[in-house]
């Protein structure tokens, strides 16, 4: 398929790079290369949000497609190595793409060639549409595997989009690998294919057009859908009151089970005498 390219944006500091087509007209493909795996460091979100940035100065209003240029991986998540020796990684680089993608005037479409791990997968979570690979890759939230715990941010958008609980328990508390074909039954993905089918979902859709109703309605309406996750976003402050609250209940709650139990084995003790 020929695509017309309208710019190219380097990722500092690495070989990778942002290289934005147009496949079929108001279509803006986003291909993102940073080898090995698309891992998600300052450099690539910066990147990412400049991308944003000059389709949404520079070009009519249409529809913005994501994609790898790595076969392989869409992304496998965050570097771990950078984002825990950079101060407020998440916070400061992660949270300003979330909302980024959540604000976007456009509709957005994650075109998910290949594995979709962690962080990779909160990027395509917060697209409108998802279209996964049918034969190539899972789809996965592997946080449980490692002991991390996944943010309330993300998790809200997650509850927000998994149609069945049951499903987001297998994705969430589970780390379950979701292959295309189970994703698309499961509601985690929109489609199966690659790009002509992407572009196909779009135009059937009339998303194109949807993305120029007047008065930003389409950017407007996904803010009021996901209010309780923008809230979520532009309120760290609060996030981390709760959890100090909620850890302090916990371990309040620890010492009194220390002192029922210690009261249990004083009896049992006692009673054997």
């Amino acid at each position: 398929m020929s695509s017309r390219h309208l710019f190219t944006v380097p990722i500092p500091n690495t070989s990778g790079s942002f290289r934005c087509t147009s496949p079929a007209d108001r279509i803006y493909l986003i291909t993102f290369t940073s080898p090995p795996d698309n891992r998600l460091t300052s450099a690539f979100v910066d990147t990412f949000l400049l991308s944003l940035d000059i389709i949404e100065e520079k070009y009519p209003r249409g529809v913005v497609v994501t994609t790898s240029g790595i076969q392989k991986f869409y992304s496998n998540g965050l570097d771990l190595e950078h984002s825990r020796s950079t101060p407020n990684f998440f916070e400061n680089k992660m949270v300003k793409i979330f909302d980024r993608l959540l604000t976007y005037p456009m509709p957005t479409v994650a075109l998910m060639n290949g594995h979709t791990f962690a962080g990779g997968f909160f990027i395509s979570i917060f697209h409108d549409y998802r279209i996964m690979n049918p034969s190539r890759g899972f789809c996965c939230l592997n946080e449980i595997d490692i002991g991390i715990a996944i943010p309330p941010t993300v998790l809200s958008m997650f509850q927000a989009k998994i149609p069945l609980s049951t499903t987001y328990r297998s994705t969430v508390l589970e780390g379950k690998r979701f292959p295309g074909p189970e994703a698309l039954k499961e509601g985690l993905v929109d489609g199966l294919g690659g790009l002509e089918d992407a572009i196909k979902f779009v135009q059937e859709r009339k998303l194109v057009a949807k993305a120029q109703a007047g008065r930003g309605a389409w950017g407007q309406m996904r803010e009021d859908t996901y209010r309780e996750t923008l809230s979520l976003l532009r309120d760290p402050t609060g996030i981390a009151a709760r959890r100090t609250k909620l850890d302090e209940i916990k371990e309040q709650e620890e010492e009194r089970r220390s002192q029922r139990v210690a009261e249990w084995e004083r009896k049992a003790n006692a009673s054997k005498l």
